[in-house]
């Protein structure tokens, strides 16, 4: 049976503790046609020499040291080196499920192009998963087992950087890891979200997350909470924003303010409201916030909603359901 090159995009930087678990999974998967481009980010500590131990017993395993410097470098090298008529991520310091490969190939030979792949996550940890990481991984696979993703891409990243599948040529489509934008694994999920491609909902854990204190998206400046809110404010301004319409911001917290100032440093008009009797009425950054019935004599909207505690988000969509709002379409939750 005709099995197409996977290419296995890995990046790596001193994870010299995790890597032969890393490769070992790729090595044991059932679907066996793959390459590994595995890209050196300037390490300093065995991981090269692990990689290259690999390349001697396994032809199918490459490693190069990146030509620049950071995750998004080391992606554009990895991907102009790979062959493959299907692509996919890998963190070194987690562990692929053994029919990883096989359950995404199999969903988009289903599927065809214009699909996106995707599949559950576990988290795992030595010390414990935290009560965030569990949430995440709940909601994250809640929406996968569905294929609604995209349903709340402005709340948090909705596809894991390390649990996707795409035909080649559908990954050109969006730009590939050209943009120079972090955190990248967002950015490239919002441009799937651009050019509609469609996930496969998927009822599989297929990828086993590993948490650690020292992991790149806990002490990387790039995944800090204002890169994913100018990621947000960015796309959101790009493809879900007309200037015939009126922006409503809903919250005066932090985020609420964060995402006003940005608005109002982009000259971009606003109405800004809230449900807090302490609030309405007050001038913040010389912008009256007002109660949030104002809402109703409007009839071209896009709410941003920036409360975070759930049960006034779930009160905040039945008032937005009573007005026969709809959710990506006239509102919009931010966290």
């Amino acid at each position: 049976m005709y099995t197409p090159l996977i290419s296995i995009l890995i990046p790596y930087k001193n994870v010299e503790s995790f890597l032969d678990e890393c490769i070992e999974s790729i090595i044991s998967q059932t679907y066996q046609n793959w390459e590994v481009i595995a890209i050196n980010d300037n390490s300093t500590d065995r991981s090269r020499y692990i990689l290259d131990k690999y390349t001697l017993l396994d032809s199918r395993i490459k490693t190069y040291d990146n030509n620049g410097s950071g995750i998004i470098p080391a992606l554009q090298y990895a991907y102009s080196l790979c062959n493959g008529l299907y692509i996919t991520r890998m963190d070194s310091d987690d562990i692929m499920a053994p029919n990883k490969l096989e359950v995404l190939y199999n969903s988009l030979q289903n599927k065809g192009t214009g699909n996106i792949a995707v599949g559950l996550v576990k988290y795992f940890s030595k010390t414990g998963v935290n009560n965030g990481y569990e949430r995440y991984e709940k909601w994250l696979n809640k929406l996968t087992l569905t294929g609604d993703n995209y349903s709340e891409i402005y709340k948090e990243c909705v596809i894991p950087s390390p649990c996707w599948m795409v035909h080649k040529e559908d990954l050109d489509l969006v730009d590939a890891f050209n943009p120079n934008k972090y955190p990248e694994d967002y950015d490239l999920a919002f441009r799937f979200y651009k050019n509609k491609l469609n996930c496969i909902p998927c009822n599989q854990i297929v990828h086993h997350w590993r948490d650690y204190d020292t992991r790149t998206s806990r002490t990387s400046k790039h995944y800090a909470q204002n890169y994913f809110l100018d990621i947000k404010l960015n796309y959101f301004l790009e493809l879900e924003y007309k200037t015939n319409t009126t922006i409503i911001v809903w919250g005066a917290g932090k985020k609420g303010k964060d995402i006003a100032k940005k608005l109002i440093n982009n000259n971009t008009p606003f109405m800004w409201v809230c449900d807090n009797p302490k609030k309405i009425g007050r001038d913040i950054y010389n912008q009256k916030l007002l109660h949030f019935s104002a809402i109703s004599s409007l009839k071209k909207i896009k709410i941003i909603i920036t409360v975070a505690n759930s049960k006034e988000q779930e009160n905040i969509k039945t008032i937005l359901n009573s007005k026969k709002l709809k959710p990506m379409k006239d509102y919009f939750f931010f966290c």
